[in-house]
């Protein structure tokens, strides 16, 4: 399958992987402005967005594309948070909004301009204390992210979030996702990828023609040769997430290798970027608010990614009430695991750091399995020991009881 690109100009049609990201993205995003503005003294919030592929702004049913539902959510957030610190007596807080919005047709950007005037005209009468720097740009993302990334850098900006839902495969190299994730250490990137035309290309008998393809990821060719007919839909999607992903890693600390979870078949991917555990953390969660709108396949415990189709069944976790009940399950012996190879202690903190990038779990259920445990015990730093599990907090340290159950290997 090669992707085709949207006709805007003729009236675009919101497809359902797009429905599902952009819920996903909206809710995320507003989790995202509610930490960053949660000091109670917080009067100014800095933020800079590019959206690399931003469409038209408008579907023809009328449903808002990325650009304006940053611009919503931005304003919806902002008023909520400052009338709850109204209500308690503490100062408001002000965003300034750096907002890049680039699309390769330039009739694209024109009709982009006008379906979003309201919305910014709007966003000034409803939300006075958000200021928006709204620039338009038309032309490959690739060709354009050397200027992007200095006006980010000329402006100051250190909080920094790239929304590349690029209509293919191979319209952002893996280099430019690596130097995005190496700017600043507040960056995250939402990155669509269409795992179909993977798919499609796998079967091919020309590995000269395989590695064109895949030069954007700089896979090997060879490192396909596992991915044979013999495995089923399933297996085969494990294995494909798995070998991508290995790849994908390497451009930030924490990444997420979710797939939309589409019943007509598995064709995109809505991947994450992130630096800091917290904001996978966040991630986790919202998909599990959505649940069945992603999935992946494999484990369920912390090392989802150690799942070899050729030894082991898989399952596919869709981030519902059976999938948790799973994950439960495998955290109650992978975590006590991960801790016996550290020693016999590890700071919530570090825990969190090891685990986050493997893991589809719930926050929520990794604190619950660590409180249930009967090997476990959760200490404060004051020496203090924690009976409740959404009491435990990142300076905390997790222990191995000297008395232990040895349910576990």
């Amino acid at each position: 399958m090669v992707s085709k690109p949207y006709q805007w100009t003729d009236g675009a049609t919101l497809e359902e992987h797009s429905k599902r990201k952009h819920k996903i993205l909206r809710e995320y995003f507003r989790q995202y402005i509610l930490v960053r503005c949660q000091m109670p003294k917080q009067t100014k919030f800095r933020l800079a967005i590019v959206d690399g592929f931003a469409g038209a702004g408008r579907y023809n049913c009328g449903s808002p594309g990325s650009p304006i539902i940053f611009i919503e959510v931005l304003a919806a957030t902002l008023n909520e948070i400052n009338l709850r610190k109204a209500s308690e007596g503490l100062p408001t807080v002000e965003i300034e909004c750096f907002l890049q919005l680039n699309d390769f047709e330039p009739q694209v950007v024109e009709l982009l301009k006008e379906n979003i005037a309201p919305i910014i005209a709007g966003s000034k009468e409803t939300c006075q204390k958000l200021s928006l720097i709204v620039e338009y740009s038309s032309g490959k993302f690739e060709d354009l992210y050397p200027k992007f990334a200095s006006r980010i850098h000329d402006g100051r900006f250190r909080n920094i979030i790239y929304n590349l839902d690029q209509c293919g495969h191979t319209h952002v190299e893996r280099t430019t996702l690596d130097k995005i994730m190496k700017s600043e250490n507040s960056v995250e990137i939402f990155y669509t990828y269409a795992i179909q035309a993977l798919i499609t290309y796998l079967d091919k008998s020309d590995p000269q023609a395989v590695q064109r393809k895949y030069q954007h990821l700089h896979i090997d060719p060879d490192q396909f040769n596992f991915l044979d007919e013999k495995l089923g839909n399933q297996e085969w999607m494990g294995a494909a997430e798995k070998l991508v992903f290995d790849h994908f890693q390497e451009c930030a600390p924490f990444v997420s290798p979710f797939s939309i979870n589409n019943p007509d078949g598995w064709r995109y991917w809505f991947l994450h970027f992130a630096r800091s555990h917290r904001a996978r953390q966040v991630y986790n969660v919202i998909l599990h608010e959505n649940s069945s709108q992603q999935a992946h396949f494999g484990r369920s415990g912390l090392r989802m990614l150690a799942y070899n189709p050729e030894h082991e069944s898989g399952s596919l976790y869709l981030f519902d009430q059976t999938a948790r009940d799973s994950a439960k399950e495998q955290l109650m012996d992978d975590i006590p695991k991960l801790i016996s190879e550290n020693g016999d202690n590890i700071t919530a903190e570090d825990f969190y750091l090891s685990i986050y990038n493997e893991t589809p779990a719930h926050k929520d259920d990794i604190h619950q399995a660590i409180m249930d445990n009967p090997d476990l015990e959760v200490m404060t730093s004051n020496g203090g020991e924690r009976r409740k599990a959404h009491t435990i907090k990142s300076e905390d340290t997790i222990h191995l009881k000297r008395q232990r159950s040895f349910t576990w290997k």
